[in-house]
């Protein structure tokens, strides 16, 4: 590999790599700068290995391209290339990557505990990270993982999980890739609460299953919703949920009423919104008692729907915005899969 020029004054935030339009951050950016010709001295730049696409633009491209793997693969590319970033356009959603560290900044080198030649995982979604893909190699069956040969830039305010050695990589991806959802709920969910978790037999869902169980104890219920025969057999296998329900998440209506019915009147303290499509705000929220909490992880989410569905029904429950970020997210659900044998098992048998 070629010499790699570092330059100075780089901003922690990295809005130094904006290209357009000039002033905001890397996230809301429409293109960044993507040469991996140079870093600058509080930059990291990864050899990315594979990349875990978030699930709701995953899904997003797989059905605008048929399912057919070449077009998936050319729609990544296209993304990346007049972007310098994986942000889908519709979604506006990233990712994570794996991958091995080649250079760390002059500025950095000492101050954080990473060395070259470390594999870790970002922690940051891929809608904000510089990224230059040489070659899609292929993308793994039954999952959103991208194998490429790329590069990748994290920026000095980035987050990043050195990867144990106690599992496969990819199996570790796979779970730190949604590390937020069960850490956040287990800041979420108190002893006895109800708790819906829609999407429950998901990549996310079902490790919320498994932390808001542990966390409402012996008092609590856990109710998880699905839209497929086959999500529910999945469920029902895992027993982390007392009732499995197949409802679909935009039937607001239908879901409330299966949720009234099943609680009694008394509804959720807690809904934790994990499925992948549009339109399941309501259902979120009607599902809820007043003065509840909705968390939604799913980046399907919008913002207006909830704020203004929540207003024009008359609902008054907290709303919490699905940030993939909270302290020590990483290790409490690494420490999931080296807890329980089923949820290891589930995530291996799918991811490693």
């Amino acid at each position: 590999m070629s010499e790699i020029i570092e330059k100075t004054n780089g901003n922690p935030f990295g809005t130094h790599r904006v290209i357009e339009p000039k002033g905001v951050l890397p996230q809301p950016a429409l293109k960044v700068c993507n040469d991996m010709d140079f870093i600058y001295d509080n930059e990291i730049l990864v050899d990315v290995e594979t990349l875990n696409i978030d699930s709701a633009s995953f899904t997003q491209i797989k059905k605008a391209c048929d399912n057919d793997e070449e077009k998936i693969k050319a729609m990544i590319m296209q993304i990346v290339g007049e972007r310098g970033k994986m942000q889908n356009p519709v979604t506006g959603s990233g990712g994570m990557f794996r991958g091995k560290v080649i250079k760390i900044g002059s500025k950095l080198k000492g101050k954080i505990k990473l060395q070259e030649g470390d594999k870790i995982a970002s922690l940051v979604s891929l809608s904000l990270t510089p990224l230059k893909i040489e070659k899609i190699i292929g993308i793994k069956p039954g999952t959103e993982q991208v194998n490429v040969q790329a590069k990748a830039i994290i920026f000095e305010s980035g987050i990043y999980a050195k990867l144990p050695e106690d599992m496969p990589e990819t199996l570790a991806l796979a779970v730190l890739d949604v590390a937020g959802a069960p850490a956040q709920t287990a800041k979420l969910v108190r002893p006895g609460d109800t708790v819906v978790i829609m999407g429950a037999a998901g990549k996310s869902g079902v490790l919320c299953s498994y932390e808001a169980r542990r966390r409402a104890g012996v008092g609590g219920k856990i109710i998880g919703i699905t839209s497929s025969d086959r999500g529910l057999a999945a469920m029902k296998d895992y027993g982390f949920c007392h009732e499995c329900l197949k409802l679909s998440a935009t039937d607001a209506v239908a879901c409330y009423e299966k949720i009234k019915e099943v609680t009694g009147g008394k509804m959720a303290d807690v809904v934790i919104n994990c499925v992948n499509i549009p339109n399941t705000e309501m259902a979120s929220i009607l599902m809820t008692r007043d003065r509840g909490t909705v968390y939604f992880f799913t980046m399907a989410t919008s913002f207006t729907k909830a704020a203004l569905g929540a207003e024009g029904c008359g609902r008054d429950v907290d709303m919490i915005i699905g940030n993939g970020y909270c302290k020590d997210h990483a290790e409490v659900t690494l420490n999931i899969l080296r807890e329980s044998e089923k949820i290891r098992k589930i995530y291996q048998e799918k991811y490693a």
